[in-house]
């Protein structure tokens, strides 16, 4: 296993190329603060960057996952307000974007293990995961209507994507609170366990098993393609295959296949 990678709010471990993120302000319900968002957009660089990471799990420290932006820290910081919010030309996305965002651009999947609170910006992070795994009476809450605000940090695309439009206005219009069972009975949690980290790395470890390459193809077509239409799909499923047909990792599943052993995977071939 790695050692614990600590930056002041967010830390990170390796274990059989399996990435453990953690929100670790946990005396502040790990309430996102700019130095946060920034940790967790240099995280997720940090980690694409290695071609032999297979998953992430996101998960926060002391029994929540994430209370949203902590307020009272970032307006002691206008003018780190206004450089958090100004976008950057090549990515598309500003800070408080890129901090859920950057999960979404990693060729692996990433998924959230949520327990206790998931508000607001929180929820956000969840959302941009690949998969929710949950406890039953964790929390949810759209909670930015509280402050007369909208969601901004990539939740009005992530919304779209697991609810229907009603659900995600009322959600978002109404700030509702929601038991993690509500939350899976309307799309929002993939999977409810008594024990979401430990869930996590099971689905982690199952995946895992395949090959990096057909896996961060899955990942780029899902989303890249979810809202195109019928004819773009078509063609980005034509160039994953035939790039997946030449590579090594595509040769060792099929050998694997054939010969019913476990299969030997080398680094990813792209990024």
């Amino acid at each position: 296993m790695a050692p614990m990678n600590a930056r002041q709010y967010v830390g990170h471990e390796i274990s059989d190329g399996i990435a453990h993120v953690r929100l670790t302000r946990a005396d502040k319900l790990n309430a996102l603060t700019l130095t946060t968002l920034d940790e967790l957009v240099a995280t997720a660089r940090e980690l694409r960057k290695d071609k032999s990471l297979r998953a992430v799990v996101i998960s926060g420290e002391g029994g929540s996952f994430c209370a949203g932006l902590d307020f009272g820290s970032a307006m002691k910081d206008p003018a780190g307000i206004v450089k958090a919010f100004v976008p950057l030309p090549w990515r598309g996305t500003n800070t408080f974007q890129e901090a859920c965002w950057a999960w979404r651009r990693l060729p692996v999947p990433v998924i959230a293990a949520v327990e206790g609170h998931c508000y607001g910006g929180g929820l956000q992070l969840a959302l941009a995961a690949d998969f929710r795994i949950a406890t039953p009476e964790s929390e949810w809450s759209v909670l930015e209507a509280r402050w007369g605000l909208i969601p901004d940090m990539t939740g009005i695309r992530t919304l779209a994507e697991l609810v229907g439009i009603d659900t995600a206005k009322r959600l978002t219009m109404t700030a509702a609170m929601l038991s993690g069972k509500e939350a899976a009975d309307l799309g929002l949690v993939t999977e409810l366990a008594a024990d979401p980290v430990a869930a996590a790395h099971d689905l982690a470890r199952e995946i895992a098993q395949r090959s990096p390459d057909s896996v961060a193809a899955t990942k780029r077509l899902f989303n890249s393609t979810w809202t195109s239409t019928s004819r773009a799909t078509f063609a980005r499923e034509r160039i994953e295959q035939i790039t997946l047909l030449a590579i090594a990792n595509t040769k060792a599943a099929r050998e694997a296949a054939f010969t019913q052993v476990v299969p030997r995977f080398g680094p990813r071939f792209r990024r």
